[in-house]
């Protein structure tokens, strides 16, 4: 089986679902299922020249929407090169291209909404909810009402998904999501993480990796971290990744408030050796985050036997509480407090095994060639596509009045 995983942008800066891509796309093609990435970047953008595999930029694309008028084109001319065609999120020209290409095609689509249907969205920004609805019935709901099926990564996203938009018809399937082992060479990696920040040396780490966002909590760790570095002197945070320069500096300014400045290693995106050499070189992972659909991060965290300090607004939260794998509180001041405390006051034993079921969480639930697996077995199943499948037997509807459409 061929695939073509359809984004809108491969820049890891970006933030966005690209890494989980690139990682399902290898894993993929070990188990015998080749594909190719389609984006609406630039060809000329230095970090498609970089991007390691075949990917096809079709760029440069109009704004954030990224509206490309040759994506569509492309994709007619080339569908029958592939069994299907994987988008991924929402709310920017991939998902309305891949409808208008493929809705009367013998080649279905599917749709990974990567979180971005939660209803989260919709209480943080209603102006911008309203404009989403303004296009909701004309753009998005006949891209998942029409598609071979809808992939949620987990049980919580798609109930979650449910609550958004009353208008809303969909073949829903649970898969999976995770990610690839990481190398194993733990003591080197961490050993050359602490060179290039030789003041973590002897520290306690707690660990923060990911896109710098005001969703993902990133105020409430660090004025959660104030509150508990008298009881632990050795305590220390690392806040890794790229992010908006005016909410960094108002977390940096924040910081600094609280005289705790000194006690934080801004690093900017990690990648390669260095990002798995901060996870190994750290005692805990920590996203209190308002918002999370699935967290890579968190499950490499798990990937290198660390416990993760968790909100309950991450939707892998149950499986990590269910696994004993890290500790679970709300995305609250007191709840993140709260959660650093329980985990600092742990007896060594209780650390070590939770270590332990942190690893093994990883291997039984979120092994990147099980989530292969999983997509192959969706695909095999909801073929051909959706408008060949009459009724939409055991699929999600919550009725509305918008006539059809073409």
């Amino acid at each position: 089986m061929r695939l073509l995983h359809f984004v809108p942008s491969v820049d890891p800066h970006g933030g966005g679902p690209i890494e989980g891509v690139r990682r399902l796309r290898d894993a993929l093609s070990a188990i015998g299922h080749p594909g190719d990435i389609l984006c609406l970047d630039s060809p000329e953008a230095e970090f498609v020249q970089r991007f390691a595999g075949q990917v096809t930029a079709l760029g440069p694309s109009s704004g954030g929407y990224h509206y490309n008028p040759r994506v569509v084109p492309w994709l007619q001319a080339h569908a029958a090169d592939y069994d299907a065609v994987i988008v991924n999120g929402l709310w920017q020209y991939t998902g309305l291209a891949a409808w208008r290409a493929l809705r009367h095609s013998t080649t279905p689509y599917f749709v990974y909404t990567h979180g971005m249907l939660d209803p989260w969205f919709k209480r943080r920004y209603p102006l911008k909810h309203l404009k989403k609805w303004l296009y909701w019935p004309w753009g998005e709901y006949r891209v998942l009402r029409d598609a071979a099926a809808v992939i949620f990564t987990c049980e919580e996203e798609r109930v979650l998904a449910r609550q958004s938009f009353w208008l809303y018809r969909a073949r829903e399937v649970v898969g999976s999501y995770g990610t690839s082992a990481p190398p194993m060479n733990a003591r080197a990696l961490s050993a050359g993480f602490l060179a290039a920040h030789p003041e973590l040396q002897d520290r306690r780490l707690l660990l923060y990796l990911g896109r710098i966002h005001e969703k993902k909590g990133g105020d409430l760790l660090i004025e959660a971290f104030a509150r508990v570095l008298a009881d632990t002197p050795n305590l220390h945070l690392v806040m890794a990744g790229p992010g908006d320069e005016g909410i960094v500096g108002q977390l940096k300014a924040r910081a600094a408030q609280l005289g705790i400045e000194a006690r934080i290693t801004w690093t900017g995106m990690l990648s390669g050796d260095l990002k798995w050499g901060a996870f190994y070189a750290s005692d805990v992972f920590c996203l209190p985050s308002h918002q999370e659909n699935f967290g890579i991060a968190v499950v490499e965290a798990l990937a290198c036997g660390k416990p993760v300090l968790i909100s309950d607004k991450v939707n892998i939260w149950r499986e990590i509480q269910q696994d004993g794998a890290g500790l679970v509180g709300p995305d609250t001041l007191e709840g993140t407090v709260a959660t650093l405390r329980q985990w600092l006051a742990l007896p060594r034993a209780d650390v070590a095994a939770m270590r332990i079921a942190a690893l093994r969480c990883f291997q039984q639930r979120f092994q990147i060639s099980q989530v292969a697996e999983t997509l192959i077995r969706i695909v095999s199943d909801h073929s051909p596509g959706a408008s060949q499948f009459g009724p939409l037997d055991g699929a999600r509807i919550n009725s509305g009045t918008l006539p059809e459409g073409p």
